[in-house]
């Protein structure tokens, strides 16, 4: 249980937060009355956000409750492994800012499944549009949720779901009155929170831990000096060596970054082609850090508990014999051991950032792909008011769905695991029609069509069978190369397809594919540090640095 003036400054925030959403989405709606497009300022904010906005509104819908708390987790079981996840997220960005945001902006598409529609058929956008719909509430909200939950039970003593189901009511309000505007506006602030109130709990860890020096010695005394390298050899026991991080994650980043509503929503309300594309590399330079205070902190709470100065007795039972430590809670032991009052409401009031943006993000994109590429297909002449009002009420519905899964989701040990694990049997399909639409002018849209159709049925096949069958060859596949291995099968259908059945472009579709990569760099941007090739270029050197440093 936490001190009364951590509970203050955490339903302060809580209040201010809503409030500044309301009032952030009001007041943007109300100078967009009587102009051509309500609907439009509703959901893409009407197209006015400037690259600081983007980055970290991405940052922050990417980085939730769950990266707080797994993260933590995965770094007091594993180390330094899943920083993989964070900092290979960078090299992603640069391939969002230089070949698919120019494609987004110049088609002036809302939606990627409207996207997929210009590029293909309507065949491609629907399946799309549903499937983004589903990610959305299981990926971006469920696990959210649940990570949320398990800290707010831990920390207040309140039932998992009482807690769940009241911050997210809180963060619909908002939302759903706001829309995008609200969600970036109050994303922005939670950002400025969630690293401030990160940076804190490492500096403590660090501090307890006496250094990085004593960190290291306690590892080399437990042979566990694995834990720092991030290159993992072949046949390690975490399964996820260091050919399934340059194989896998490409596959799943693709489409979380690229390609998923949720994520691109935010540069589809870009101002300009210019800002679209700094945008995401903002977020990029911003993705160094999770790797230093969300996952290294669970290393140091590591080392500290095998030097005794942090108690996980809580969090131990013995099964068989054998002590099991549950680290589904070693950030929130962190918070309550390591730091005093009042600097754990701060921490509290990060953790709610991490929630309340990742549900207000999943939120406005799922109400925007229900309005524009379900509701208003088969209702062609449905006024701005009529979408607003089925985004809002398909909202709703997401998040009581979302809170109905998580018992579910609950039974994986490792909340992080879990949810790369669902993606990766998710992203395949999708990654593979975007990359070759965009760079094979010969992908036809029947062949977008079966891919996804085929593509999205051997995941799931897959992923059951993984999952329920008995112990085979499937259940030994790292699910990165999985990953990787599907996208190969869903590559490979969409060749056979478009020989078959040719493409036959269309005027939009004649538009929308690089005819050479070099293509997407002819724009010439901003001049000076903020051109998009410098500092695409400085970003990469800046990873490939880290890699080698951590390998």
């Amino acid at each position: 249980m936490i001190h009364t003036l951590d509970i203050t400054i955490s339903a302060l925030y809580i209040t201010a937060i809503f409030v500044i959403g309301l009032w952030a989405g009001l007041k943007h709606k109300n100078q967009s009355k009587g102009s051509s497009s309500e609907a439009g300022a509703y959901f893409l904010a009407g197209k006015t956000l400037r690259w600081p906005t983007i980055g970290l509104a991405l940052f922050a819908t990417n980085i939730s409750c769950v990266h707080l708390v797994s993260l933590a987790q995965s770094g007091f079981d594993t180390g330094l492994l899943n920083g993989n996840f964070e900092w290979m997220a960078a090299f992603v960005l640069i391939l969002l800012a230089l070949f698919f945001a120019p494609f987004y902006i110049r088609s002036g598409v809302s939606t990627l499944p409207d996207f997929l529609e210009k590029r293909y058929d309507r065949a491609s956008r629907d399946w799309l549009a549903v499937i983004s719909v589903v990610s959305a509430v299981i990926v971006h909200i469920s696990f959210s949720l649940l990570a949320g939950g398990i800290v707010l039970q831990t920390l207040f003593g309140v039932d998992m779901y009482t807690s769940v189901i009241a911050i997210s009511v809180i963060t619909a309000i908002y939302t759903i009155v706001g829309g995008l505007t609200a969600v970036v506006v109050t994303e922005s602030i939670q950002t400025i929170v969630l690293l401030v109130g990160a940076i804190i709990i490492s500096i403590a860890a660090y501090y307890k831990m006496g250094g990085w020096e004593p960190m290291v010695n306690v590892l080399q005394q437990t042979n566990q000096l694995d834990k720092l390298s991030m290159m993992r050899p072949h046949g390690d026991a975490s399964g996820m060596p260091w050919y399934a991080v340059f194989l896998g994650y490409p596959i799943l980043g693709i489409w979380y970054w690229c390609a998923d509503q949720t994520i691109v929503q935010r540069v589809l309300g870009a101002k300009d082609e210019n800002h679209a594309r700094i945008g995401p590399l903002f977020c990029g330079f911003i993705k160094i850090l999770p790797v230093f205070i969300f996952v290294l902190p669970g290393l140091f709470a590591y080392t500290l508990s095998q030097t005794g100065r942090l108690d996980i007795s809580v969090l131990q039972t013995v099964t068989e014999g054998e002590t099991v430590v549950n680290s589904k809670g070693i950030y929130t032991l962190m918070i309550t051991q390591l730091l005093p009052k009042g600097l754990v409401g701060i921490l509290v009031a990060a953790l709610l950032s991490g929630l309340m943006s990742q549900i207000s993000g999943a939120l406005n994109s799922i109400s925007t792909l229900v309005s524009y590429d379900l509701y208003q297909r088969r209702k062609p002449a449905a006024s701005d008011k009529e979408l607003i009002r089925v985004g809002k009420i398909s909202a709703a519905i997401a998040l009581v769905v979302s809170l109905a899964t998580l018992p579910l989701l609950n039974s994986y040990e490792s909340i992080f695991n879990g949810l790369n694990d669902i993606i990766a049997h998710i992203a395949p399909p999708i990654t593979c029609v975007f990359l070759l639409g965009i760079f094979w002018e010969k992908a036809s849209a029947e062949s977008a069509k079966y891919t996804l159709w085929i593509g999205s049925a051997v995941g799931v096949i897959v992923f059951t069978i993984n999952k329920l069958g008995p112990e085979s060859l499937i259940g030994q596949v790292p699910f990165m190369v999985m990953a990787f291995y599907l996208f190969c099968f869903c590559v490979l259908i969409q060749i056979i397809f478009s020989r078959i059945f040719p493409v036959r472009h269309t005027a939009a579709s004649r538009l929308l594919f690089w005819k050479s990569p070099f293509e997407s760099l002819q724009n010439p941007g901003w001049k000076g540090v903020g051109n998009y090739k410098t500092l695409s270029v400085l970003l990469a050197c800046i990873m490939c640095f880290l890699f080698w440093f951590f390998r």
